[in-house]
């Protein structure tokens, strides 16, 4: 059975022979190992093109930037899948990385998608981005959608690492249309959400991002990749110091049973 498009089959990113690796036109072992970072090669992987210092530079930065943020969601959902099951390492990353998605750590691809839209809009009819920003805001309070990249449920006086990223964006004059779109949004939210939001992390790492020329559709990767390198981090703690149960009881004695009481007397002999 054909399912999909069956006319273009071909890949532009690996090859190989009995004598060589080919990534991305580049020899693996005489071009890459031992001569190009792992952020640089996860930017040819994506993009097909070396990343240039600024673009690598903003690559770090939002990787580390999204790592760690202690015991959020995708780190407990790995640890208890690792007690549960520790003969599946890989099975309790995957876990960590399945809840990736609109509310946590997949976020700054929503926003990203969000920010280029409206982008896309200003270039397209030349209205000013302000006007478009605040129009998006109403269109998706309409349909009571959160506003992506903005608000955090700790950091209510500022995200420390959206500053941060949008401060060097600054610094490095790498500020673009996205950056510009996230700002408008941020300064239109009094009036069109009646008080005002802080930029988090998933607002600043798209709208920087894209201004450095990295693809809005993927930009969950960024997330994806980062946080495989924290959910290691936690799994390889949870090895030496377990807590998945203590987690596990934790929320089995916060949550009270609310639903209907069985009669033991009814199933006497």
């Amino acid at each position: 059975m054909r399912i999909g498009k069956q006319d273009a089959p071909f890949t532009s990113i690996c090859t190989s022979d009995a004598h060589s690796i080919t990534v991305r036109g580049r020899d693996l072992c005489g071009d890459i190992i031992g001569k190009m970072d792992f952020t640089s090669y996860f930017w040819l992987l994506v993009t097909g093109t070396e990343p240039t210092e600024v673009q690598k530079f903003f690559a770090n930065a939002v990787l580390a930037a999204i790592a760690e943020h202690g015991l959020v969601p995708s780190v407990v959902a790995a640890r208890m899948t690792y007690a549960a099951a520790p003969e599946a390492f890989h099975g309790a990353v995957a876990a960590g990385l399945m809840g990736c998605g609109s509310v946590v750590l997949g976020s700054a691809e929503i926003a990203g998608r969000f920010y280029a839209d409206l982008v896309g809009q200003v270039h397209d009819t030349g209205r000013d981005a302000a006007q478009i920003a605040a129009d998006g805001v109403r269109t998706l309070r309409a349909t009571k959608q959160a506003i992506p990249g903005f608000g955090h449920p700790q950091h209510s006086a500022g995200d420390p690492r959206a500053l941060l990223l949008l401060e060097m964006a600054g610094e490095h004059g790498i500020v673009g249309p996205h950056i510009e779109m996230l700002f408008a949004l941020r300064d239109c939210l009094p009036e069109t959400l009646g008080r005002p939001l802080p930029i988090n992390v998933n607002g600043a790492i798209p709208a920087v991002m894209l201004d450095v020329g990295f693809p809005v559709g993927a930009l969950k990767g960024i997330s994806l990749l980062a946080r495989t390198a924290s959910l290691i981090g936690h799994l390889h703690e949870e090895i030496e110091r377990p807590i998945g149960f203590v987690m596990s009881g934790a929320a089995a004695a916060a949550i009270t049973y609310d639903g209907p009481q069985g009669n033991a007397s009814d199933n006497a002999d």
